[in-house]
Order: structure tokens, then C-alpha cells, then sequence
């Protein structure tokens, strides 16, 4: 248990570090408005949280900083849930589009993160086994190739050109559009593909032209896609940082936005939980982003979680604003990826 006083005083150098990124004195807190302390209670209860391990002092005769346990005990306890400010709530609306596709409201929520936190923003790109098939129609070309337009999720469309070994005419692709409705609205990219390699091992004499036909643009319409990957946008802003020291902290993070594998694993456990997700630290379980902070919430079409978004910065970011523009920014993407293109 922390005291009153010592919540109060934890929670002023935390703000202090943040506003300004330099260790806070005693003596600087002293002179903090709000505080009613002495000098000498201030210096007893500063050596208090030191020794718990909430502070740490960079150099011998420098102030004190904060932790990572004091930077979790500060966003679970000392500050208050507070909304989205009106400013920033009004820059999301008004640059979300209904009409994008969803590879476009991804990347552009990873530029709005990045321009409105002043950190890397990242999005989640959706899984094949989160988009469901609506709807898909064939047009015939030339050269032996087929336009493939899906509808995935109400909301996304996808244009697939196919090559085909014999030309179709207009009536042979409404027949293998009509079959593939019917057998698989509804049913993820993955699950299609996994029922057609099933029916593709099946006894082939005993198949019809059309259920040849259909698998033969199937198995390149449903071919799996590479593993989900996220978008960045922003790592420049990080570079801003002024200080020394935190541009050297910074140097695993950069290295781990060029491998991608550790960020995509901490991403894809945020999708197990509704809401706000943070990581503090050490607390993403990777050693690249053990100075760094991770504040993410998942996104969702039609009740289903289909995506992540967040930003990742140094642990040293404002939590009281951050958090409420993840959430908000989250909440509107799940909004307008509901609404059906026009």
C-alpha cells in the first residue's frame, strides 16, 4: 500500500517527467503547486518510493525518474478515465471514410494515430480467417483471365484477376458465381480454402464440368495469403525525442519495426481481450521493446474482432491522452468497417 501523500507526490513526478523528459528534484517539487509538503518530507518520501522500486535516479546527484512499476501504477490507479478531447475526436471523424476499403481504413488509421499522438501508429491488417465472403461474381477478359470481385464483410470489396487454362463464357461464370454462393457465403477465406483442398483430393472422375470448373478458379481465388502484417506509419516522430537517452532506448525498437515478428506477436495477443491493452516495458515479453510502451485496442466488423490498432512509443508518453484516442479511434473503425460501401 502507497499513503495518500505518497500517491500525490508519485503522481506529480510522473507528470513532471513526462511534460519535460529531465529527472525531478526535490527541490523542483517543493516549489509544485499543490503538493503542501516540506522539503524534508518531500526528500523522506521520494527515498520511500525509490526503495519500493517506484523511482530510480539516472546519475548520483541527479533527481529521480520513474520506473515501469510506477508508470503501471500510475495508469491503473492515479489517473482518472477521462473521453477523448473534442479536438482530437473531431480530427478522427472528419477523416474517416465510409467509403474506403479496408486496406485503405487501415492505412489511413495508422496515419491519423501517428499525426494526432505525435508516436508510430500501427494497424493490423485483417486475417483471411476474419473475412467472410458476402457475395462474388466473375467477369470474363481477354488472354485467358477472369476479374474476380468479392465481397468481404458488408464492407470490403476485392478485384482478383484469374488465369484460366480455357476461356468461360458469361453463362459457364454466373453457373460457378451462383455454386460458390450458395456453398460458401458466410464461411472465412481459410475455411473455403480448406473445404475446396478437401474436395480438390476427391475422386475427380466423378465430378461434374461444373464442380471442375469451380475448383479450378477456387484454387486461385482462395489462395492462401501471407500472414497477416501490420502497417506503421510515424517512426519519425520518434526521432524527435531531445534526449540522449532516449534515442538509444529507441534503437530496439527501430530494429524490431524492421523484423515485425516480435511487434505481430504482442499485437495478436491483444486480440484475445476487448479494450485497451497496454504494455509497459518489460511487460511485452520482448527484449527490443523493453524500453518502449505499447497502448492498443482491437477493432471489430459485426461484433467479431478482425484487427488491432495502437501506437508504441518510449514508456516516458502522456497515458491520460493517449489511451482515450486509441479507444476512440478504435470504436470508429469498427463503426465505419460496418457500414456496406456504396
Amino acid at each position: 500500500m502507497i499513503s495518500e501523500k505518497s500517491q500525490k507526490l508519485l503522481r506529480t513526478i510522473v507528470e513532471n517527467y513526462i511534460d519535460e523528459g529531465q529527472p525531478v528534484a526535490s527541490a523542483r517539487l517543493a516549489a509544485s503547486a499543490g503538493l503542501s509538503m516540506s522539503p524534508a518530507s518531500i526528500r523522506s518520501l521520494m527515498a520511500d518510493l525509490e526503495e519500493r522500486g517506484y523511482l530510480k535516479s539516472p546519475h548520483t546527484s541527479a533527481g529521480r525518474i520513474p520506473t515501469e512499476q510506477a508508470y503501471r501504477f500510475f495508469v491503473d490507479s492515479l489517473i482518472p478515465a477521462e473521453p477523448i478531447s473534442f479536438d482530437d475526436f473531431d480530427r478522427l471523424k472528419r477523416q474517416f471514410d465510409p467509403d474506403m476499403n479496408a486496406a485503405e481504413l487501415v492505412q489511413s488509421a495508422s496515419g491519423l494515430l501517428s499525426e494526432i499522438t505525435q508516436l508510430a501508429g500501427l494497424v493490423t491488417v485483417p486475417k483471411p480467417g476474419q473475412l467472410k465472403l458476402k457475395q462474388i461474381e466473375f467477369i470474363p477478359l481477354s488472354g485467358g483471365r477472369v476479374l474476380a470481385i468479392l465481397v468481404l464483410n458488408d464492407h470490403e470489396v476485392e478485384n482478383r484477376v484469374i488465369h484460366v487454362e480455357e476461356p468461360y463464357s458469361e453463362i459457364q461464370l454466373k453457373e460457378i458465381s451462383n455454386f460458390l454462393n450458395a456453398e460458401f457465403t458466410g464461411k472465412s477465406l481459410t475455411q473455403i480454402r480448406s473445404e475446396l483442398i478437401l474436395s480438390m483430393q476427391g475422386d475427380r472422375k466423378r465430378m461434374d464440368q461444373l464442380m471442375l470448373r469451380t475448383l479450378e478458379m477456387a484454387d486461385q481465388l482462395f489462395e492462401t495469403q501471407a500472414n497477416a502484417d501490420f502497417v506503421l506509419a510515424g517512426q519519425e516522430h520518434l526521432l524527435e525525442v531531445d534526449q540522449t537517452q532516449s534515442r538509444r532506448d529507441l534503437r530496439g525498437l527501430f530494429q524490431a519495426f524492421s523484423l515485425k515478428g516480435d511487434i505481430l506477436h504482442v499485437l495478436d495477443r491483444c486480440m484475445e481481450s476487448e479494450g485497451i491493452k497496454l504494455f509497459i516495458g518489460h511487460e511485452s515479453g520482448y527484449e527490443l521493446l523493453e524500453d518502449c510502451s505499447l497502448v492498443t485496442s482491437p477493432y471489430q466488423v459485426a461484433g467479431e474482432c478482425v484487427g488491432v490498432l495502437g501506437v508504441i512509443g518510449p514508456t516516458r508518453m502522456a497515458y491520460s491522452r493517449i489511451i482515450p484516442i486509441v479507444d476512440a479511434t478504435a470504436k470508429m473503425m469498427s463503426a465505419v468497417m460496418d457500414v456496406p460501401q456504396r
